[in-house]
């Protein structure tokens, strides 16, 4: 190679946002990599502040199109605290059932649509379907219920209105219910049969070293998506409430999205850090799929961040199985009342790319502060950390080669939500 090229990938394509990653090579070794984010600020922060909790809640969900009822179930979480707002179990359990239908929907898009692509060796789905069209038929099959679950608890596909302080404006009736149950069993087959599809690839070894994860605890011995707990992958537990003091947000200079550290280093969190700190409380097939398909290399490498979708994908089926069995066996709940119009409080939810976070201060009714820590903003540095290790390694190993897609796939690994439209990746040799 020689020792001053420059490699220009434009647009690194299936990954949602604008942003870029610059990889720079001096003497056959990587010196710089800088992942980018183009997209302006965004101040939804500042938004926020001088509105009520209600206006909050409608508001935030505009952060994501894709995550937005994660955003809303992280700051109702947050209000409710602020306002010692305590909401009924049968309220918590539709709850589950909203963000069940987002996780499905989001890992459905990803892993089926942005990543299977490449293990398969085509350029997107629609040229997979001539050789997978059973695969990618189900897999929008799969989307559409997740989407379908989301419009039924948010009253809307996007930006749903419908979950409130206290609860949601609207529940569905039993034979919505009961629809909607029914739809998840016969997907459900299709979701242990992509598990199956997997477990034929071959994962790349080149980036592999000990990953740090994080994600919430939930308050129960189950598997969930939610939590006032943050563990991590040293054996450390920390109130949620101290995220500040756990993840160590910054600046740099080349990108408009923060980065965070966790004891000063980069740290993963997402649906891998999910399944391996919490896969022990999995049950049914989802524990099946965990005991059979986890071994330890998913501890160091980002890639099978794709197989833990898969295993979430089961394990969110099997839940709306079980949710909507307890729906149907209780009456709709009184919505919650606040008890109180200050105070403070932080939200933390396992959106479908790892933890968010939530916190307001409320004042009278009015917000006059506001923190968001998004997945994203989390994972950049290892994502930077990882597609270095790359390089380096098949650098030296005389593999340079369509080294630009290896760094394509660790990035969309990591299933990055910068907003919805296109990243560029440039390679420069210095």
């Amino acid at each position: 190679m020689a020792n001053e090229e420059r490699i220009i990938i434009e647009p690194l394509c299936r990954v949602e946002g604008n942003g870029g990653i610059l990889v720079e090579i001096k003497n056959n070794k990587i010196s710089n990599v800088e992942v980018r984010i183009f997209e302006g600020p965004r101040l939804f922060e500042t938004l926020v502040i001088g509105k009520t909790p209600e206006e909050d809640l409608n508001i935030v969900p505009r952060i994501c199109a894709i995550c937005n009822l994660s955003h809303k179930y992280a700051s109702l979480r947050a209000l409710e605290k602020a306002l010692a707002v305590t909401v009924s179990e049968v309220t918590q359990t539709y709850r589950r059932l909203m963000h069940h239908g987002e996780i499905l929907e989001s890992h459905s898009l990803h892993l089926y649509f942005l990543a299977l692509p490449d293990y398969f060796g085509y350029d997107n789905a629609i040229a997979m379907a001539d050789d997978y069209r059973d695969v990618v038929t189900k897999a929008l099959q799969l989307k559409k219920f997740g989407n379908r679950i989301m419009r039924t608890m948010g009253g809307r596909m996007m930006h749903g209105e419908n979950p409130i302080l206290g609860g949601f404006g609207k529940l569905p009736d039993r034979k919505v219910l009961s629809s909607i149950r029914d739809e998840a069993q016969q997907l459900l087959p299709f979701a242990l049969e992509t598990l199956d599809l997997l477990s034929d690839i071959e994962i790349p070894d080149h980036m592999e070293r000990e990953i740090q994860f994080l994600c919430c605890r939930p308050p129960h011995d189950g598997y969930d998506y939610y939590g006032d707990v943050l563990v991590t992958s040293d054996g450390k537990e920390h109130p949620l409430d101290d995220y500040k003091s756990v993840i160590q947000e910054r600046v740099v200079s080349h990108s408009f999205a923060k980065r965070s550290l966790y004891n000063g280093k980069p740290f993963t969190v997402g649906a891998l850090a999910r399944v391996l700190l919490l896969g022990e409380r999995l049950t049914g097939k989802a524990k099946e799929s965990y005991d059979g398909m986890v071994n330890p290399r998913w501890h160091r490498n980002p890639l099978y961040n794709n197989f833990a979708q898969a295993v979430e994908q089961v394990h969110s089926l099997e839940g709306v199985l079980e949710t909507i069995e307890r729906l149907l066996k209780t009456e709709p709940p009184e919505i919650a009342k606040p008890a109180r119009q200050s105070g403070s409080g932080t939200g933390g939810v396992e959106a479908p790319r790892g933890t968010l976070i939530h916190h307001y201060q409320i004042r009278d009714g009015k917000t006059v502060a506001a923190d968001y820590i998004t997945p994203t903003a989390m994972f950049l540095d290892d994502m930077e950390a990882f597609i270095w290790k790359s390089g380096d390694e098949l650098l030296a190993r005389n593999q340079a080669e369509g080294i630009e897609l290896q760094f394509e796939m660790i990035a969309r690994a990591y299933d990055p939500c910068i907003s919805c439209s296109t990243h560029i990746v440039t390679v420069k040799y210095v």
